[in-house]
């Protein structure tokens, strides 16, 4: 169905039996591929989940989604852990990086990213001073429980998000680069600049 083709209209003026929702993933099935449907619905799995599951969301067999996860395995796009004898997959943590660092070159030039994260060291540095701990973690776990949840919360909940973002912009910056250079040059492995290495990709 297109979006020009109208809905099965009832001579009585109604639309029973017409299911919106089936119509569309009817359409779906058929512009795609089986291999196409595992992997757009292992984009949108972040919690393990098995084999038939995925299956069932890509209108495949249980047989050709493995086939086709163990593929997406093999390029890292997927994660496998094991629930007793049964392979459970999801997205890998790899190929989440990795989207999320293309969504930001898209909206943001190397130079800004680079400055981003001379932003976020020093902020961190910062912290790191003003509390004489290394780590948001370290800092709990020298306050009260209540203290920790009531007064600094919100500076432990900005402390770890500047963190992940510092290290998703470190690893954006490394795709950058090894897109120019055929290089990729290993982000900082702390937040002082120290650490630089550089392997071919």
């Amino acid at each position: 169905m297109t979006e020009d083709t109208p809905p099965r209209i009832k001579p009585d003026g109604g639309s029973d039996g017409y299911d919106v929702n089936e119509a569309v993933e009817e359409e779906w099935v058929e512009e795609t591929t089986p291999f196409d449907r595992v992997y757009e619905i292992i984009q949108r799995v972040y919690d393990p989940a098995s084999a038939r599951e995925i299956a069932d969301r890509a209108r495949v067999s249980p047989t050709t989604a493995r086939k086709h996860l163990r593929t997406l395995a093999r390029a890292g796009e997927v994660a496998t852990s094991q629930d007793g004898q049964t392979t459970q997959y999801r997205r890998s943590e790899t190929a989440i990086v990795t989207e999320h660092a293309q969504a930001l070159l898209t909206e943001r030039t190397p130079e800004e990213i680079a400055s981003g994260i001379a932003e976020m060291k020093a902020q961190i540095r910062e912290w790191r001073e003003e509390y004489g701990v290394d780590s948001p973690e370290e800092f709990a776990r020298e306050l009260d429980v209540d203290d920790a949840d009531r007064d600094h919360g919100p500076l432990l909940t900005e402390w770890q998000t500047t963190r992940r973002n510092l290290a998703l912009a470190q690893a954006t910056l490394a795709i950058a680069e090894a897109s120019n250079s055929g290089h990729l040059t290993g982000a900082d492995t702390d937040d002082d600049g120290h650490g630089d290495t550089s392997v071919i990709v």
